[in-house]
């Protein structure tokens, strides 16, 4: 299949494959548009079963970064890397290096940053080989906090933003007693509990690996349930946190949630879930709006100038965009995707 006949290609600018025999990387680099700015989007390390499921990846996550740069009124456009492979078994400083040279091929029309299965460490060893690598020279924190360039605290700050105000529109409550669902204890899933825990919100946890869920279980009072059932949880919030698609034709009858709020990359399936979970009265925060914390936390980090405060107000900006996007969601009655697609293209797709 041809790269342009692909089902989630959508117009994207470069798509580029890279392979490297020696440092054992196989890697594919998607910008989707670069109307407002260079294309930004992490770098991310995955088990993917072959090549066509990592281009399909790299396809959606790259569309998603645009419509994310696009929504947190950022100056940049939408792009992504992965690399296949174990990020525990088979990351080296070889493979870290040749991927930095092939983030310098594209010139700058790309700026790689971290995401899951690459840590700062790693983007240290690309930068070497690299001008185009974005949050290893962190100034700033959300909280006042030693910034360490690492954008998971930012991503997860959003993401509980978001929540909350997704809680107050959609439960029309604080979080105290609300009971969430979290699907991955990762980098950003536990920072999300943490949050929710000091707002009184009672905890479900789950992820495929236990050091997350042990850690919340002992240090928050979570309840630790099993991958299998988080998706249909007798919860009020179902917070995806892992890989993307999980809200799907297979799992959404079985939700119980009435709100999805989480920070995962492309939690639907595809758009007409969207519909479904309108259909069923479910408020769902698009995906790229809710998780932007992380980006915008790089992007004030190449500013020159910037602040904490400046940095927090404008992580905090989620929840005000969301409502807007609820708000409209209800006077139009269309799927919150949707009206968050319409809102996102009017500002990107006519940039001169």
């Amino acid at each position: 299949m041809s790269v342009f006949q692909h089902p989630e290609f959508d117009s994207h600018e470069h798509v580029a494959f890279y392979n490297d025999d020696k440092a054992g990387l196989q890697a594919i680099i998607a910008v989707h548009n670069t109307n407002l700015g260079p294309a930004l989007g992490g770098c991310r390390m995955w088990t993917y079963a072959d090549s066509n499921e990592a281009l399909n990846d790299v396809l959606r996550l790259s569309k998603g970064m645009t419509y994310k740069a696009a929504m947190a009124n950022l100056a940049l456009g939408g792009g992504k890397s992965v690399i296949i492979g174990n990020p525990r078994t088979q990351k080296t400083p070889e493979m870290m290096s040749a991927m930095g040279e092939f983030v310098a091929s594209l010139g700058g029309k790309y700026f790689t940053a971290e995401d899951s299965g690459i840590a700062v460490s790693d983007l240290k060893i690309m930068s070497q080989h690299s001008d185009y690598i974005a949050g290893i020279h962190a100034k700033y924190h959300y909280a006042g906090e030693q910034a360490d360039g690492n954008p998971a605290p930012s991503t997860a700050y959003g993401v509980f933003v978001g929540l909350k105000s997704s809680v107050e529109f959609g439960l029309n409550q604080s979080l105290k007693g609300v009971r969430v669902g979290i699907q991955g204890m990762g980098h950003v899933g536990y920072r999300l509990a943490e949050h929710l825990h000091r707002e009184g919100a009672e905890l479900f946890v789950a992820d495929i690996f236990p050091e997350g869920v042990d850690k919340a279980v002992s240090n928050l009072g979570a309840t630790a349930v099993s991958p299998e059932e988080i998706m249909s949880l007798d919860v009020d919030v179902l917070a995806p946190c892992a890989l993307g698609a999980t809200v799907n034709e297979q799992s959404i009858d079985a939700i119980k949630a009435k709100v999805i709020a989480g920070a995962a990359n492309n939690q639907l399936s595809t758009e007409s879930i969207g519909e479904k979970l309108l259909e069923r009265g479910i408020l769902y925060a698009p995906d790229y709006v809710i998780n932007a914390g992380g980006v915008i936390d790089i992007f004030h980090q190449r500013m020159e100038t910037s602040s904490n405060d400046a940095m927090r107000a404008h992580i905090e900006e989620i929840g005000s965009t969301l409502k807007d996007i609820y708000t409209r969601s209800t006077q139009t009655k269309q799927a919150t995707n949707r009206v968050a697609n319409v809102m996102a293209e009017e500002r990107f797709s006519n940039k001169a």
